[in-house]
């Protein structure tokens, strides 16, 4: 077996911190992986990781050698994109990084319709609500929710992402009536774990934008568990619409300030301003701008 794939294999063990999940990713068995990654440790002659029956974890020339061997894969895949480049035709891996809830129940669903029409195109996509850095992740794009910061990325526009306050209405049944968004400071409220740390809910009504800060019980940084919670009758909750749909639909969850309008979330797709438009990077650009830009 070459080198580069037992290179690659081992680097992807590394970013996903075990050997079962690389073998989910690859459609390999976890014992396959684990042997790729012993070949590649007998012919270095020294020892990559340290395992144990619960976890792994590099060794100290094991995490030098992961930083050298990433570098020389990216430059194998910029060597491929040349020649892509050349012949015009979308190839190789793109590395997509989405928030969450968006990746789960926007992004996979059509993602299929992308990899259909460019079979030579492999997605590599990572789902986090971290602000992840798109330089250092190794990404090529990364679809990002919320207000930008300067951070030297070019944004391609795309549908601003609205977004809904709801609650069960067995949690309303036995709490006082929310009239304004004050009277949300005395109720419960399910809050999202923001990475930068803030926990208020934004709200738009006749005298313009009202940030009311909120204390929770209950704060998660993913929004189906939050959305579960919320069904519970645990308390109110700001989740996006595309989230609650189906429980409004359903009565499992109702609006509550409905005079009050939630400002939607700008949403972009950010790529680095010296990277050049390869002709996978610009697929994915004009099936993002199809798919979930201002016309979708």
């Amino acid at each position: 077996m070459d080198r580069l794939t037992l290179m690659a294999t081992f680097v992807r063990s590394v970013e996903l911190g075990s050997f079962s999940a690389v073998a989910d990713e690859l459609n390999l068995s976890p014992q396959l992986v684990g042997k790729q990654v012993k070949m590649l440790e007998q012919h270095l002659g020294v020892s990559l990781l340290n395992r144990t029956t619960r976890k792994q974890s590099l060794t100290d020339f094991g995490r030098t050698f992961y930083e050298r061997a990433k570098l020389i894969l990216a430059d194998v895949d910029a060597a491929e994109e040349m020649a892509a480049v050349t012949r015009g035709v979308p190839s190789g891996r793109l590395r997509i990084n989405a928030p969450v809830t968006f990746g789960v129940s926007t992004l996979s669903p059509r993602l299929l319709e992308y990899m259909v029409r460019f079979p030579q195109v492999s997605v590599d996509l990572t789902l986090s609500n971290e602000l992840v850095d798109l330089v250092e992740g190794g990404y090529d794009a990364v679809f990002r929710i919320g207000e930008l910061a300067d951070s030297g990325m070019k944004a391609l526009p795309l549908k601003p992402y609205p977004m809904v306050l709801c609650a069960a209405p067995a949690y309303l049944a036995r709490r006082p009536a929310i009239a304004t968004p004050q009277d949300l400071q005395t109720h419960e409220c399910l809050a999202f774990a923001y990475s930068d740390g803030r926990s208020h809910i934004r709200l738009e009504g006749p005298e313009g934008v009202v940030d009311v800060p909120i204390k929770s019980r209950l704060t998660i940084n993913q929004g189906d568990p939050l959305l579960a919670a919320a069904v519970a009758g645990l308390g109110v909750v700001m989740l996006p619409l595309e989230l609650v749909k189906d429980a409004l639909r359903a009565g499992t969850l109702v609006r509550v300030l409905t005079p009050y309008e939630m400002p939607v979330s700008p949403m972009n797709l950010l790529y680095a301003p010296d990277r050049r438009l390869t002709p996978k990077l610009q697929s994915f650009m004009d099936f993002a701008r199809a798919a979930f830009g201002p016309q979708a």
